[in-house]
Protein backbone atom coordinates (compact mmCIF):
# COMPACT_ATOMS: atom_id res chain seq x y z
CA UNK A 1 0.00 0.00 0.00
CA UNK A 2 1.36 3.35 -0.64
CA UNK A 3 1.86 5.90 1.69
CA UNK A 4 0.13 8.81 2.28
CA UNK A 5 1.57 12.50 1.82
CA UNK A 6 2.04 12.94 5.64
CA UNK A 7 4.01 9.76 6.30
CA UNK A 8 6.40 10.41 3.21
CA UNK A 9 10.42 11.11 3.87
CA UNK A 10 12.37 13.02 2.26
CA UNK A 11 15.02 11.27 -0.23
CA UNK A 12 17.45 13.79 0.30
CA UNK A 13 17.50 16.22 3.00
CA UNK A 14 20.08 17.71 2.90
CA UNK A 15 20.07 18.48 -1.01
CA UNK A 16 16.54 19.77 0.32
CA UNK A 17 18.36 22.30 2.59
CA UNK A 18 21.14 23.57 0.11
CA UNK A 19 17.99 24.95 -2.13
CA UNK A 20 15.85 26.27 0.91
CA UNK A 21 19.32 28.15 1.94
CA UNK A 22 20.05 28.76 -1.80
CA UNK A 23 16.44 31.08 -1.51
CA UNK A 24 17.84 32.45 1.75
CA UNK A 25 20.57 33.87 0.64
CA UNK A 26 18.39 35.33 -2.51
CA UNK A 27 15.67 36.33 -0.23
CA UNK A 28 18.16 37.63 2.73
CA UNK A 29 19.97 40.11 -0.35
CA UNK A 30 16.61 41.09 -1.84
CA UNK A 31 14.94 42.07 1.82
CA UNK A 32 18.27 43.88 2.71
CA UNK A 33 18.11 45.80 -0.56
CA UNK A 34 20.81 45.05 -2.73
CA UNK A 35 18.80 43.05 -5.19
CA UNK A 36 18.18 39.57 -6.22
CA UNK A 37 21.16 37.26 -8.16
CA UNK A 38 21.11 37.72 -11.85
CA UNK A 39 18.56 41.04 -11.81
CA UNK A 40 21.61 43.29 -13.84
CA UNK A 41 21.10 40.39 -16.71
CA UNK A 42 17.73 40.01 -16.47
CA UNK A 43 16.01 42.15 -14.92
CA UNK A 44 13.84 42.25 -11.26
CA UNK A 45 10.83 40.25 -12.55
CA UNK A 46 12.32 37.24 -14.69
CA UNK A 47 15.61 36.82 -12.04
CA UNK A 48 12.68 36.34 -9.84
CA UNK A 49 10.92 34.20 -11.87
CA UNK A 50 13.59 31.74 -12.93
CA UNK A 51 14.52 31.59 -9.24
CA UNK A 52 11.06 30.84 -8.30
CA UNK A 53 10.74 28.20 -11.07
CA UNK A 54 14.39 26.71 -10.39
CA UNK A 55 14.21 26.23 -6.79
CA UNK A 56 11.38 24.53 -6.46
CA UNK A 57 12.28 22.53 -8.92
CA UNK A 58 15.41 21.30 -7.35
CA UNK A 59 13.14 20.88 -4.13
CA UNK A 60 11.25 18.47 -5.65
CA UNK A 61 13.36 16.24 -7.42
CA UNK A 62 15.66 16.25 -4.02
CA UNK A 63 12.65 15.94 -2.37
CA UNK A 64 11.68 12.67 -4.41
CA UNK A 65 15.38 10.98 -4.46
CA UNK A 66 15.30 9.47 -7.18
CA UNK A 67 18.87 8.58 -8.30
CA UNK A 68 18.35 9.43 -11.75
CA UNK A 69 18.72 12.60 -10.98
CA UNK A 70 21.91 12.48 -9.00
CA UNK A 71 24.09 14.62 -11.62
CA UNK A 72 22.03 17.47 -11.96
CA UNK A 73 21.60 17.68 -7.80
CA UNK A 74 25.39 17.31 -7.25
CA UNK A 75 25.63 19.65 -10.13
CA UNK A 76 23.20 22.05 -8.46
CA UNK A 77 25.04 21.14 -4.86
CA UNK A 78 28.27 22.01 -6.41
CA UNK A 79 26.85 25.43 -7.65
CA UNK A 80 25.58 26.50 -4.50
CA UNK A 81 28.89 25.78 -2.58
CA UNK A 82 30.29 28.32 -5.22
CA UNK A 83 27.93 30.67 -4.76
CA UNK A 84 29.02 30.20 -0.69
CA UNK A 85 32.58 30.51 -1.38
CA UNK A 86 32.46 33.43 -3.86
CA UNK A 87 31.39 35.77 -1.43
CA UNK A 88 34.86 34.92 0.33
CA UNK A 89 36.83 35.80 -2.36
CA UNK A 90 34.95 38.78 -3.11
CA UNK A 91 34.98 40.61 -0.08
CA UNK A 92 36.83 41.57 3.10
CA UNK A 93 37.30 39.40 5.64
CA UNK A 94 39.17 38.58 9.24
CA UNK A 95 40.05 35.17 10.86
CA UNK A 96 37.08 34.58 13.53
CA UNK A 97 37.15 32.96 16.99
CA UNK A 98 36.49 29.36 15.38
CA UNK A 99 39.58 30.36 13.13
CA UNK A 100 37.06 30.32 10.02
CA UNK A 101 37.05 33.37 7.87
CA UNK A 102 34.09 35.84 8.12
CA UNK A 103 33.30 38.57 6.40
CA UNK A 104 33.80 42.08 7.35
CA UNK A 105 31.80 44.01 4.61
CA UNK A 106 30.03 42.67 1.86
CA UNK A 107 27.14 43.74 -0.54
CA UNK A 108 26.80 46.98 0.94
CA UNK A 109 25.18 44.97 3.81
CA UNK A 110 24.63 46.54 6.70
CA UNK A 111 27.33 45.87 9.67
CA UNK A 112 24.32 45.05 12.17
CA UNK A 113 23.55 42.16 8.96
CA UNK A 114 26.64 40.65 8.49
CA UNK A 115 26.73 38.09 11.36
CA UNK A 116 23.16 36.66 10.10
CA UNK A 117 24.68 36.66 6.51
CA UNK A 118 27.69 35.06 7.56
CA UNK A 119 26.16 32.58 9.00
CA UNK A 120 23.72 31.95 6.48
CA UNK A 121 26.82 31.34 3.84
CA UNK A 122 28.49 28.62 6.36
CA UNK A 123 25.34 26.55 6.87
CA UNK A 124 24.71 26.83 3.09
CA UNK A 125 28.03 25.58 2.16
CA UNK A 126 27.47 22.59 5.17
CA UNK A 127 24.28 21.98 3.73
CA UNK A 128 25.75 22.05 0.11
CA UNK A 129 28.88 19.91 1.44
CA UNK A 130 26.82 17.04 3.32
CA UNK A 131 24.28 16.79 0.16
CA UNK A 132 27.23 15.92 -1.91
CA UNK A 133 29.19 13.53 0.59
CA UNK A 134 25.92 12.24 2.35
CA UNK A 135 23.18 11.99 -0.71
CA UNK A 136 24.92 11.78 -4.44
CA UNK A 137 26.31 8.40 -5.10
CA UNK A 138 29.63 8.29 -5.56
CA UNK A 139 29.98 7.59 -9.07
CA UNK A 140 27.97 11.00 -9.74
CA UNK A 141 29.78 12.97 -7.37
CA UNK A 142 32.09 14.55 -10.18
CA UNK A 143 29.36 16.27 -11.30
CA UNK A 144 29.92 18.98 -8.70
CA UNK A 145 32.96 19.99 -10.19
CA UNK A 146 30.87 20.95 -13.36
CA UNK A 147 28.75 23.40 -10.44
CA UNK A 148 31.52 24.60 -8.72
CA UNK A 149 33.26 24.91 -12.03
CA UNK A 150 30.47 28.26 -12.60
CA UNK A 151 32.42 29.82 -9.69
CA UNK A 152 34.36 31.85 -12.19
CA UNK A 153 31.18 33.32 -13.61
CA UNK A 154 29.51 33.54 -10.25
CA UNK A 155 32.21 35.94 -9.35
CA UNK A 156 32.30 38.17 -12.20
CA UNK A 157 28.84 38.40 -11.81
CA UNK A 158 28.83 39.23 -8.59
CA UNK A 159 31.34 42.10 -9.47
CA UNK A 160 28.63 43.46 -11.87
CA UNK A 161 26.36 42.85 -9.65
CA UNK A 162 27.56 45.16 -7.12
CA UNK A 163 29.00 47.78 -10.03
CA UNK A 164 25.32 48.02 -11.56
CA UNK A 165 23.80 48.31 -8.20
CA UNK A 166 25.81 51.19 -6.70
CA UNK A 167 25.16 53.01 -10.11
CA UNK A 168 21.53 52.11 -10.61
CA UNK A 169 21.41 52.98 -6.74
CA UNK A 170 22.97 56.53 -7.50
CA UNK A 171 20.49 57.40 -10.61
CA UNK A 172 17.46 55.57 -9.30
CA UNK A 173 16.81 54.40 -6.41
CA UNK A 174 14.30 52.05 -5.30
CA UNK A 175 13.21 49.34 -3.05
CA UNK A 176 15.38 46.59 -4.05
CA UNK A 177 18.72 48.81 -4.04
CA UNK A 178 17.97 51.32 -0.63
CA UNK A 179 20.91 49.20 1.16
CA UNK A 180 23.42 50.42 -1.15
CA UNK A 181 24.24 53.96 0.10
CA UNK A 182 25.87 56.35 -2.26
CA UNK A 183 28.57 57.52 -0.26
CA UNK A 184 29.81 61.25 -1.42
CA UNK A 185 33.26 61.42 -2.87
CA UNK A 186 35.15 62.52 -0.19
CA UNK A 187 37.34 64.50 -3.08
CA UNK A 188 34.29 66.72 -4.37
CA UNK A 189 34.00 69.75 -2.36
Amino acid sequence: MARSRATRTVGRPWTVTAALLTAAHHGFELSSGVGLVLQPELGLGPAGLLWGVQIPLWIGLAARGDRRWDRLLAAASGVALAGAFVHFLLWPWRRGRSGLPVLTEAEGLRSESLPAYNALLYVWGTASILSLVGEISPGRRRWALVGVAALPLLRRSARHHFSWLTEVAATDPRWWNRGVRVRPDPLDH
